[in-house]
């Protein structure tokens, strides 16, 4: 028996019709499909199966971020996989360059994961954390959903529109493994466990989120023209953004925490807090 855990809500409602290509990839085997949002604590379901049932998760990233957050970096009993159904897909992007041919073991994903804590609460996090524009665009997407929870959200527009008029940039200050340094017109400062967000953003195409060290990386990105940060910003989706030495800054550590001189919007992955005005992440360590 396989128990495919599925969220009906992701890629804006039609969740459910990821469940077919499954099917595809399990000829022979008998299944059941369940409502992930309807189980309270997804690992404490899974660690109650009985035999050897297989369990596959089909949903987006904010759906992985919430499995993950069940899991809390506790070792699963059993083999847990992923299909990706979601409207954006960064971590399937990161592992498996977006071929939907296979159903992808987690395990190793997500049993030693970074956490960020906020406002005293700590959370796991599989793609990044992010502060800025990236939180800015989250709220906007948020806004728009509730509007009109069925019409897609466009987020690199929602960027263009905050990069010339809604977001205002912010001086930062980032602290890496207990060295700070200050941006002024700071428009970015995710840490990154993978190297995509925001649907196909590569903001850090060196970052590997099985490294043996565990690193994370905060890239910032601070521009005191409007204009200009909209001419370069394109580039983050090849990432080549990286490569403006000028305006981005690039660290790799274990212990980053991002301030913000004023408070604004912040993600992870994907999901939206409000009022932020620091975060603190810390890498995976063996106990």
């Amino acid at each position: 028996m396989v128990r495919i855990l599925i969220n009906p809500k992701s890629n804006n409602g039609t969740g459910k019709e990821a469940g077919k290509e499954i099917e595809k990839l399990l000829q022979g085997e008998t299944f059941e499909y369940v409502d992930v949002t309807t189980i309270e604590n997804a690992y404490d379901y899974i660690e109650a199966l009985e035999g050897d049932e297989k369990v596959v998760l089909c949903g987006g990233d904010g759906t992985l971020q919430h499995f993950a957050n069940d899991v809390h970096n506790r070792p699963l009993s059993r083999d847990v996989y992923f299909y990706p159904a979601g409207s954006g897909n960064d971590f399937w992007f990161d592992v498996k360059g977006g071929v939907k041919d296979e159903l992808l073991l987690i395990n190793p994903y997500v049993e030693k994961l970074p956490v960020t804590i906020v406002d005293g609460k700590e959370y796991c996090f599989v793609n990044n954390v992010g502060f800025g524009i990236d939180g800015y665009c989250c709220e906007e997407g948020d806004r728009q959903r509730a509007k009109n929870d069925n019409k897609p959200i466009n987020y690199t527009a929602i960027a263009i529109k905050g990069l010339l008029f809604k977001f205002k940039p912010r001086t930062a200050k980032v602290t890496v493994d207990g060295k700070t340094y200050e941006f002024k017109k700071a428009w970015l400062a995710p840490v990154m466990n993978g190297r995509f967000c925001g649907g196909g953003m590569n903001v850090a195409p060196d970052q590997d989120r099985l490294n043996k060290e565990r690193n994370l990386t905060c890239v910032v990105f601070y521009d005191k023209v409007p204009l200009h940060a909209l001419m370069i910003f394109p580039k983050i989706f090849k990432g080549e953004l990286v490569n403006e030495k000028k305006h981005v800054t690039v660290f790799t550590g274990k212990d980053i925490k991002v301030e913000f001189e004023k408070p604004c919007a912040m993600q992870i992955d994907g999901e939206t807090f409000l009022n932020i005005s620091s975060t603190e992440t810390h890498a995976y360590r063996e106990d």
